[in-house]
């Protein structure tokens, strides 16, 4: 029934693009086939040395021998946790200051040189105070997250807030209204996409944040193993939390474009 809304040709078009997306992911699972399967094949043919590298059966029996020992889910979950955990407070951080930067031009051109000198620091030199000033817990690590992820927040976000129709701010102004109403009503809306992609990019960052701080102070996690393996020359283990990591994260990186498609869509 609802095929009778679309001429035939709009039908063939939407039918050639579910066609080129199913194509699409197609491809990208034969091309991860083949990575996997070149790479056990050299391995297995002693072509690589695979106590250096590993390989996709090395990986699943070490997966296995860890769920066997009960710490899989346990490692991923401490990673995981501290994760979202540094990517939300991130995030929120990021947006709010973002409303702040951009609700004076005056503290945006006050911090924005303190913003880029923060943007340019490097994290892990940070690593040190961070152990003094909080500790070798959790929280150590999500607050290395949230510094590694924040600023990139904060200036993604004011980008897609300046990136606003200067012509519908002064509409809005004519017409009387405050920074909170259009802020709420005009800036807010327009600059839902900027606000994915700057969610996009925190993700990737998140994860790096709280890899680095379980290389500097965990005793548990995907980043302990990947650390704890290479001390001790267990690479199996190290490529074993490595290609979770890349599991987790492109997991999350998906679910993120998902809320972008529905989100988007409603505006």
């Amino acid at each position: 029934m609802k095929n009778k809304n679309y001429s035939r040709e709009h039908l063939a078009f939407l039918k050639k693009q579910r066609t080129k997306k199913i194509t699409v992911i197609v491809l990208r699972c034969l091309v991860l086939a083949a990575v996997f399967g070149v790479w056990e094949l050299l391995a297995r043919y002693k072509v690589i040395n695979s106590f250096i590298t590993s390989s996709p059966s090395r990986v699943i029996k070490t997966i296995g021998m860890l769920y066997n020992e009960g710490t899989l889910f346990y490692h991923i979950g401490i990673t995981l946790g501290e994760t979202m955990a540094g990517f939300f407070a991130a995030v929120i951080l990021g947006y709010a200051t973002a409303v702040l930067l951009w609700s004076s031009d005056t503290l945006h051109a006050v911090m924005e040189p303190y913003i880029v000198v923060l943007n340019s620091l490097p994290k892990i030199a940070l690593g040190p105070l961070i152990i003094i000033w909080i500790g070798t817990g959790n929280d150590a690590i999500i607050f290395m997250t949230v510094i590694v992820a924040v600023i990139l927040c904060i200036m993604n976000t004011y980008a897609g807030f300046s990136a606003v129709d200067p012509t519908k701010l002064t509409l809005m102004k004519a017409m009387g209204a405050g920074k909170l109403t259009t802020l709420v009503k005009l800036v807010a809306p327009a600059s839902l996409p900027a606000l994915m992609n700057t969610l996009k990019v925190a993700v990737g960052l998140a994860w790096i944040g709280s890899i680095m701080g379980e290389y500097i102070v965990s005793r548990a996690g995907l980043g302990y193993l990947i650390v704890y393996g290479g001390q001790v020359m267990k690479l199996d283990l190290v490529m074993t939390a490595t290609l979770i990591l890349c599991a987790l994260a492109g997991g999350m990186y998906a679910i993120i474009a998902l809320i972008e498609k529905i989100v988007v869509k409603q505006f």
